[in-house]
């Protein structure tokens, strides 16, 4: 019973989870009290969000895990007074691990007395690992950094040089009326629907999946094995039921590593976005994942896995065999599913928001749309009479989704281009490459060529037609944005910006404008012509940035402000392209940390973190050319709020004037 709490437990945090968003639950900071020439008092203090908690270093063994500090260099350049106290905790009894916990709320304080033995010592590092947990529990380190004397933490193993130290202090501009960042003001709209959006994807992908090979067939097997072998039918129905409840559930926990890898650092899962080579990397799988569709191969996990499954479903019976049983089916389908899931992964990397949740959203959408014919059959027997019969059909989705898997595969080589600035995939390689794939899989859907593993020559269905139908009619419109006589806007974001092009441009900046890659360089030109300037953080793996510009930035009102009226300064996150070697530089953080600054994107990530507390892109800021923020920052929002926002930021920089 115990298991199957855990189990229910971790189903139930999926809300709460969804619901986070990129902030750090708990924000530490320190304070150095001195007591004598040699004693100091060393408090750590945790603000904790609303809903969170950690638990205290003295919390109940057999229970979640306790804080634990690590104080280095300690017996050697100080020693500890005493164990480290506490500030007020909470006590309660967990029904889970049958212990009673103790944890903080809101706050979390600890207290730890030090003495020098050396006493030349001037800073010391203490490292923290906590639980800090919302139903689920989430590991995490902290490292603090502490100058006795109020003096800034220096890394004793690296030293900022005099051109660092220059550098460090131009990379923090001094923005005037910088409170306007903290008023929230326009919200991304994008990230309110995009877990929507994500389940949906998921969904339907668990929709696709039902009519595999690997899954279709079991459905009548399953749901007869649960009916017949029940003494009464509503106990067949409920076993159904929650067999069905297990499949989401083991979907969703596929997710939850997902969420440790992010609070860990919650830029590990956005660098799959950015990074050449996990780029790359996700190309070959793809790649490897299509012609498995095509039938090739076949992927399957280790058959010894699917067999102590089903064994132990047979042993324990039950709700746990109802478990395993469900476990049995997700590891036997993984040929026909595991693809699928790659491309939903795919997803919510190029997706704006939290990658952890999106991934969570998309996998119970999954798991949901595969769960929902075992517990309708069920409820409704007589529906499976109704059900088509496997066939070659199958086969027909499988190979539909390797072409879409291929199609995938070459998003993801083209993030790496861009960000690699390869220039192999310009925008119109990457359209000529998409309109061969869907030229095949119309002819395959007509029937005109044909895969190995394909069954006897037969008619074409009409179902089959009609897709056939609709893959032309998309290869046609791709071959009229190749020819530019459209605009491709259904496919916004993932083809290569039009910049991007094989033919000259006037202009590597979007839709043609003039706009500058440098920030000092856009503030001169500001100052220069008196215009505000327009700060767009943008990437150029950014699908939502693309979105932007070819959705929003093409408006006529609003290309007319950004060509007339505004400075657009563009800076690219994700740029990989190295700095010279007299650029590069290591920039030390207010906690301490040093980091060597050795890419354009870099530099860039670094100079909108320090200066704007901010990390994601497409991230929009308003600034006259004295660098007085004229408006709330805005991410991916409507026409309509992006031109208010124009103007409003137009209004404040002419009466600015008006005053000088």
């Amino acid at each position: 019973m115990r298991i199957i709490l855990l189990f229910l437990a971790s189903f139930w945090i999926s809300s709460s989870l969804f619901a986070q968003t990129d902030a750090e639950p708990a924000l530490w900071s320190h304070e150095v009290n001195q007591i004598s020439e040699t004693e100091y008092e060393l408090v750590f203090k945790g603000k904790i969000m609303d809903g969170w908690h950690v638990y205290s270093q003295y919390t109940a063994e057999g229970g979640s895990l306790p804080s634990e500090f690590t104080f280095e260099k300690a017996g050697e350049e100080y020693e500890l007074i005493g164990r480290t106290e506490e500030g007020e905790t909470i006590k309660e009894y967990s029904d889970i691990f049958e212990v009673e916990e103790t944890f903080f709320k809101k706050e979390a304080i600890f207290i730890q007395k030090i003495k020098l033995l050396d006493p030349n010592v001037r800073q010391l590092s203490a490292n923290l690992f906590y639980q800090i947990c919302k139903e689920v529990c989430i590991p995490k380190d902290y490292l603090f950094q502490i100058s006795l004397d109020g003096s800034a933490y220096v890394d004793e193993g690296k030293q900022l040089d005099e051109r660092s130290l220059l550098i460090n202090e131009s990379l923090r501009v001094d923005i005037k009326n910088k409170a306007l960042l903290n008023q929230g003001g326009i919200q991304d709209s994008e990230a309110k629907s995009n877990l929507w959006t994500i389940f949906g994807l998921g969904f339907l992908g668990g929709l696709i999946a039902l009519l595999t090979p690997c899954v279709f067939p079991m459905i009548p097997l399953t749901v007869s094995f649960f009916t017949k072998h029940a003494q009464q039918k509503k106990h067949g129905v409920f076993n159904a039921s929650l067999y069905g409840f297990f499949i989401v559930l083991i979907y969703f926990l596929l997710s939850l590593p997902f969420h440790l890898f992010d609070s860990v650092d919650s830029q590990i899962l956005n660098t799959i976005a950015t990074n050449v080579w996990l780029n790359v990397f996700f190309f070959v799988v793809f790649v490897v994942f299509a012609f498995s569709f095509f039938g090739y191969y076949e992927l399957t996990l280790p058959s010894s896995w699917a067999n102590k499954m089903d064994a132990a479903s047979s042993k324990v019976g039950g709700a746990l065999g109802i478990f395993f049983m469900a476990l049995t089916l997700a590891i036997v389908s993984f040929s026909c599913t595991g693809p699928i899931l790659g491309g939903l992964l795919g997803s919510t990397t190029l997706a704006a928001g939290n990658v952890a949740t999106n991934l969570s959203s998309g996998m119970v959408g999954f798991g949901l749309a595969l769960a929902l014919p075992f517990g309708l059959f069920a409820l409704f027997p007589t529906w499976l009479n109704s059900l088509p019969k496997s066939g070659g059909w199958m086969t027909t989705v499988k190979v539909v989704l390797g072409f879409l898997e291929l199609a995938l595969a070459f998003k993801f080589l083209s993030n790496a281009d861009l960000v690699g600035h390869w220039g192999l995939l310009k925008r119109e390689i990457f359209l000529a490459i998409w309109i061969v794939l869907f030229l095949l899989m119309t002819l395959y859907l007509f029937g005109l060529i044909r895969f190995s593993h394909d069954g006897p020559k037969a008619k074409i269905s009409i179902t089959r037609k009609f897709f056939g139908l609709l893959s032309l009619i998309f290869t046609t419109y791709l071959v009229l944005g190749l020819f530019n006589l459209t605009t491709l806007k259904l496919l916004s974001g993932f083809p290569p910006p039009d910049f991007y092009s094989v033919q000259q441009k006037e202009s590597d900046c979007p839709l043609g404008l003039d706009c500058f890659k440098d920030f000092d360089d856009g503030v001169a030109h500001a100052k220069e012509v008196n215009k505000p300037i327009l700060l767009d953080f943008t990437g150029w793996a950014c699908v939502n940035c693309r979105k932007m510009e070819e959705n929003v930035w093409s408006h006529p009102d609003i290309y007319q402000l950004l060509k007339n009226e505004y400075v657009l300064i563009s800076l690219y996150v994700d740029d990989r392209k190295t700095l010279p070697k007299e650029e590069q530089f290591d920039f030390q953080f207010d906690s301490g940390r040093i980091k060597t600054i050795e890419t354009i994107g870099q530099k860039w990530g670094t100079f909108q973190t320090i200066n704007f507390n901010a990390a994601s892109q497409p991230y929009y800021v308003l600034l006259s050319p004295d660098l007085e923020l004229l408006n709330d920052a805005v991410q991916y929002v409507d026409v309509e709020t992006y031109g208010q926002w124009l103007k409003s930021g137009l209004e404040r920089h002419q009466l600015s004037m008006n005053r000088q």
